[in-house]
């Protein structure tokens, strides 16, 4: 099932830049997918702009780029994109250097904070909600009345379950959806499968959504986010989904392979083609 494309976009330009979910594609449990490394390698040897994309929205990208070390793959902070970064991106672009009452981590509040924002317990513009491992009840509570009295509620991503080594926890989707029952405000999602994020991710890495590819491992958020971002999507199937799963969603990757390995020949073969037409 390597190298199967589903569709065919003719006429567009060779991919000089790439997009690449980071769980299920490049690690897995805390371990390196075999042919990630040797993936990033080849990237970085072609010199070529892309960016490690993740939902989680707990840990910096620096402390991300130190786990992923932990797991075997070096990975700069600066080649990472959280949807954290892309929460306080477009909190910056919609109100400049406003306020936010925030549940979160180091991962939000650090990027609010580089951001310009305010973190304030009284008349924020904003609710902000990302992931932690310890959600207090009492900040829920809090959320609930600031949105009840016109803050406007945003969060980082709408995952609503994380792994864990002991089982499965509720996700920011899980703890939004509690939210907006008790306010009957809907959140506005920022990460994935919204295509804010990789828009973002792209001006952050200034490329164009032609010539960039997104690398993932699940149709309802990789998948249907680079379709939207106007980007050819590789679905692998090292994570979640399944390949009797694509008939079942309304839309189809670009193509998929087996694995991130399966994609280092693919990138030489692009590059060959842009040197060509050059």
């Amino acid at each position: 099932m390597s190298d199967k494309e589903i569709y065919s976009l003719d006429q567009l330009p060779p991919i000089t830049s790439w997009l690449t979910d980071m769980d299920g594609v490049l690690v897995r449990e805390h371990h390196a997918i075999p042919g990630a490394q040797e993936f990033l390698d080849t990237l970085h040897e072609l010199q070529l702009p892309f960016l490690v994309l993740t939902n989680n929205s707990i840990y910096t990208a620096r402390d991300l780029s130190a786990r992923l070390e932990n797991s075997g793959l070096k990975v700069p902070e600066d080649h990472i994109w959280t949807s954290a970064l892309a929460t306080a991106a477009f909190l910056s672009q919609q109100s400049p250097e406003s306020s936010a009452f925030v549940i979160g981590e180091a991962g939000l509040t650090t990027a609010l904070h580089e951001a310009g924002y305010v973190m304030t317990e009284t008349d924020p513009e904003y609710v902000v909600l990302g992931e932690t491992r310890t959600y207090d009840f009492v900040a829920i509570t809090h959320a609930i009345r600031l949105i009840e009295k016109g803050a406007k509620f945003i969060a980082t991503n709408p995952d609503t379950t994380g792994p864990s080594e002991d089982g499965t926890l509720p996700a920011t989707g899980a703890v939004a959806a509690m939210i907006e029952r008790a306010t009957g405000k809907k959140p506005y999602f920022v990460g994935k499968p919204n295509s804010i994020m990789l828009r973002a991710g792209l001006n952050k890495i200034n490329v164009h959504s032609e010539t960039t590819a997104l690398i993932g491992d699940r149709m309802d958020t990789d998948v249907q986010a680079g379709i939207e971002a106007g980007l050819r999507t590789f679905l692998v199937m090292s994570g979640s989904t399944r390949e009797s799963d694509i008939a079942t969603y309304p839309y189809r990757p670009y193509r998929t392979q087996d694995s991130i390995a399966d994609v280092i020949e693919i990138v030489h073969e692009h590059i060959k083609a842009a040197q060509s037409e050059g």
